[in-house]
Parts: C-alpha cells; sequence; structure tokens
C-alpha cells in the first residue's frame, strides 16, 4: 500500500464517480464540477462508471469524459442485459448535429465489450491511490458499490484506500421511499451495515433546496459552441428549469469536506425499508451521517455551482487552448 515519504508530496484527493447518468442530470452537473475542481488542481477523477448496463449511456459518459480529458476514456459499466428500449433521457444529446449536419459528439464504445466492469474499475483504480486519498461519490442504484465490496480482497482495500463513501440517497430527517435505493434494496442494506469507512448520505432534500440554475446554461457555457453538459440539461427537461441537485451537493462535499458549507448530522446508523425508505438512526459510535442545508451558505453553495460546473478544461499535455487531462495518481 502506497504511503507519501518524506518529502513526497500527496496529490489531490482522488474522487470515484459512479452515476446513473442515462437519467440524472445532477449526475452529469457533479462529473462538470469535480472537472471544475480539477482544472484547480484541487481534485482528481480517478474512475468514472455509470450504474446501469446501457450502450447509451455509457457513449454518452465517455463523450462527456473526453470533453474534459485528451486521454482514452474508459467508462465502467456493471454486467447485465442492456434494455430493449434503451432510450435514457440524457443520451439524447448523442444526437445534435453541428452547422454541416454531423454529429456533434461521436463514441469509440460501440458495444459494451468495449467498456470494463464498473466494480473491476473502480478497484484497480483504487490501488494505484495513497491510502487514505480516495473518496468514492454515487448518484444512483447501490448495486455497483455493492459488487466492489463483494470483489475478492477488496474490503482490505476499501478500508486502506477510501477515506469515506458519500452517496445520494433518501430524505432526511424522515421521507419517501428513494427510487434509486427501491431500485437495489439489497446493495443499498449491504453497504450501510458492511462498509468499512463512514458514509454520509445526501438527502433529496438537499437537491430540492440547492438547485442548479437553469440560466446559468444559457449564459455561462458559451464557450463552447458544443458542449455536452449543457446538450444534456436541455435535453433532460424543457428549458427553463432548475435541477434538483444531490449529486452536485454530494460531489461538492466529497471534493471540501472541511468547509462549511453544509451542517453535518450527529454519527448514527442508516437502514433501508422495503419500499427504498432510508432511516436514520442515532447512535454515538455510528459510521454514517447526513448532511444537512445550511441556509446561510446557500447563496455561496450555488456560487460555487454555476462557476466550478461552467469551468473550462485545464490545459494540458496533448491539447490545446481549454484542453484537459486529469492526473492519475503514480
Amino acid at each position: 500500500m502506497q504511503e507519501g515519504g518524506r518529502g513526497q508530496a500527496r496529490p489531490p484527493i482522488g474522487i470515484a464517480f459512479e452515476g446513473d447518468l442515462g437519467q440524472r442530470i445532477d449526475a452529469v452537473l457533479a462529473i462538470a464540477l469535480l472537472n471544475g475542481f480539477a482544472a484547480k488542481t484541487e481534485a482528481r477523477s480517478i474512475a468514472l462508471t455509470i450504474s446501469r448496463p446501457s450502450l447509451k449511456s455509457a457513449q454518452f459518459t465517455e463523450v462527456l469524459a473526453r470533453f474534459y480529458s485528451p486521454r482514452p476514456a474508459m467508462i465502467g459499466v456493471p454486467e447485465g442485459a442492456v434494455p430493449a428500449n434503451d432510450e435514457p433521457v440524457l443520451a439524447k444529446a448523442l444526437s445534435e448535429k453541428n452547422a454541416e449536419g454531423a454529429p456533434r459528439y461521436t463514441s469509440t464504445i460501440k458495444r459494451l465489450l468495449d467498456t470494463p466492469d464498473n466494480a473491476v474499475l473502480i478497484r484497480n483504480n483504487l490501488l494505484a491511490q495513497h491510502d487514505g486519498n480516495a473518496r468514492i461519490v454515487t448518484a444512483g442504484p447501490a448495486t455497483g458499490v455493492a459488487r466492489l465490496l463483494a470483489l475478492y480482497g477488496a474490503r482490505p482495500q476499501i478500508q486502506a484506500k477510501v477515506e469515506r463513501l458519500v452517496m445520494t440517497a433518501g430524505s432526511f430527517p424522515g421521507g419517501p421511499p428513494d427510487p434509486a435505493i427501491a431500485a437495489d434494496v439489497a446493495s443499498a442494506r449491504k453497504i450501510f451495515t458492511d462498509w468499512p469507512t463512514p458514509i454520509v448520505v445526501v438527502g433529496a432534500e438537499i437537491g430540492e433546496a440547492l438547485p442548479y440554475p437553469g440560466a446559468s446554461i444559457e449564459k455561462d457555457f458559451t464557450w463552447s459552441q458544443a458542449h455536452p453538459v449543457a446538450d444534456a440539461y436541455r435535453a433532460a427537461k424543457p428549458m427553463p428549469y432548475d435541477a434538483p441537485a444531490p449529486a452536485l451537493a454530494a460531489m461538492l462535499y466529497a471534493v471540501k469536506p472541511d468547509e462549511t458549507y453544509f451542517k453535518v448530522s450527529d454519527p448514527g446508523t442508516l437502514s433501508v425499508s422495503d419500499d427504498g425508505r432510508v432511516r436514520f438512526a442515532p447512535a454515538a459510535d455510528g459510521k454514517h451521517r447526513y448532511l444537512i442545508v445550511d441556509a446561510a451558505q446557500k447563496d455561496k453553495v450555488l456560487e460555487i455551482y454555476t462557476a466550478m460546473v461552467s469551468a473550462k478544461p485545464a490545459p494540458g499535455p496533448g491539447r490545446g487552448r481549454g484542453g484537459a487531462e486529469l492526473e492519475s495518481e503514480p
């Protein structure tokens, strides 16, 4: 296991992200937010995976990743049958055409066999991280993270490398069922019972209280004639609208947990009912917490959202102006 030696600078925190990128616009915004922090060398993207088997979602996610980095994009996808009607909402952005009538975006992924397994990709990329210098963020069903935990030898690796897991889940202090959690209750229960490091959850109420301003899409992304984030936002719902964005809050907290953008609950334990409701029970020795909106920080959080989500990729080797390369840890 890697340790930072004397005089060896530890790189910025590495974030592995798994989201329902075919359906959730806040998952797309969360990747853009991570790019904003990566461009400022305050974080690194170490793995990008999707929650459900979907060829079109994988293709769109690759387009998004390549927009921010010139490196070949490896998109993790879970095993399983692709739905017969594989029409994820956000993948409609793939049909956008340029002024000459050609596709704005193209993908090198032609079949799911062109992609690595999502759990294996995260596990393998965690191996390259310094101990305690990675965090995982999820915005979708818990299936992939539960499969990661079940991989042979993964548990001690997670314990060593992953400082915390940040999940979008539930609604607090007590709310309705969460469709993403309800999609795989067994996996959510496994995570809340067996995950070896602290877990912080971000409820739907956070996303409702701190939506991404739709007006930003129209004014802050004009620096690019073809921007997959802006096109996906427009594809998700008729404009104008402000998008509830718990995944954005999860990513912001994962990158900057020591800032005071949110309040954090006392420790406790999380459980899941059969219908997908997530419940929190206070416990002094619990390893679970949930975020709480701090009304005094709302304007600051929204300012960070718009500035970081609309940020240009950082210049990097192999790209011209506006290019990006997200460095991985040696």
